[in-house]
């Protein structure tokens, strides 16, 4: 919290994905935003459990919180959103970055996905870099960071910032740069612009995997410890040598395991793909051989 009481944050950390959701709220008013909701989908058998999402709603109600916001922090291919389930049970808007579009007209094709708009129309929101929400009696500012998307903002609420997947902890790094429409150097950038913030300023991730050598899982840092300590993007560390060292690392990644599936779900705002004749859903698996021709 900052001095005043304002905001009050719970994380939620999802191990199977490695992921953080937050409830943030203005402890005043009661006023909260939910950020990057997640849905538990096990892509063996095609099960998906809100239980995530869930225990969200049941804190929140517990505190006697107001959702007024669903916002997310970029299009995520690690785990599947559950925006769309707790706007159907809160009725709060789902806001992303006004960019998602983008992101959308890249994996369109590569999905054969006719139903998804390439505007954002699925979204309720579409933020603006500087746009702010209100919150309580207090605002959410948007940040237009991209590199690990096209799409990507964080989220400044009093003193705590929300960064999605730009930065990890200090130990960890930063965020991947090699998905279509990513972009290291914009990446660098945006870095660069949430370590220009006060040096007291919280940053929360949106992820965690537990650096070598650290035994418990963390999210929040600071921009002061960001500065000092993160090991791809510490003061000192220049931007042609961010970037080599970034695609360098990036070459050796996997692709996450709920890559494909969470795609598609999360550039709908979280609904799955419209069913098909036998009242079913179904996520597609793009075909390749040998990683360049596809399959007919």
């Amino acid at each position: 919290m900052t001095s005043d009481g304002w905001p009050s944050i719970r994380g939620f950390f999802d191990e199977t994905t490695n992921s953080v959701s937050y409830l943030v709220w203005d402890p005043a008013t009661g006023d909260a935003a939910i950020i990057d909701p997640l849905l538990a989908f096990d892509p063996a058998t095609g099960k998906a459990s809100t239980a995530p999402a869930a225990a969200l709603l049941e804190a929140a109600a517990a505190l006697g919180l107001h959702i007024a916001w669903l916002l997310e922090t970029h299009v995520h291919a690690d785990h599947l959103s559950a925006a769309a389930y707790l706007k159907a049970k809160t009725g709060a808007p789902i806001a992303i970055g006004e960019h998602v579009g983008e992101v959308q007209r890249i994996f369109r094709p590569i999905f054969d996905a006719t139903d998804v708009s390439g505007d954002g129309a699925e979204f309720d929101r579409l933020l603006r870099d500087g746009e702010r929400l209100p919150l309580g009696q207090g605002e959410i500012e948007v940040l237009y960071t991209p590199g690990h998307t096209p799409a990507c903002v964080s989220y400044r609420i009093g003193d705590a910032v929300f960064v999605g997947d730009t930065l990890f902890m200090p130990d960890y790094g930063t965020a991947r740069a090699d998905f279509p429409g990513g972009d290291a150097r914009q990446l660098y950038r945006s870095i660069r612009r949430l370590l220009d913030l006060p040096p007291a300023t919280r940053l929360f991730m949106c992820h965690d995997y537990k650096a070598p050598g650290r035994d418990n899982y963390a999210w929040e840092t600071t921009v002061a410890a960001e500065r000092d300590g993160n090991v791809q993007a510490r003061e000192g560390i220049a931007e042609d040598r961010f970037v080599a060292q970034r695609q360098a690392r990036d070459a050796a990644l996997s692709a996450p395991r709920l890559l494909l599936p969470s795609i598609q779900v999360n550039m709908r705002a979280g609904s799955f793909p419209p069913a098909e004749a036998n009242g079913r859903c179904y996520l597609r698996i793009p075909v390749t051989l040998d990683g360049s021709t596809t399959i007919s």
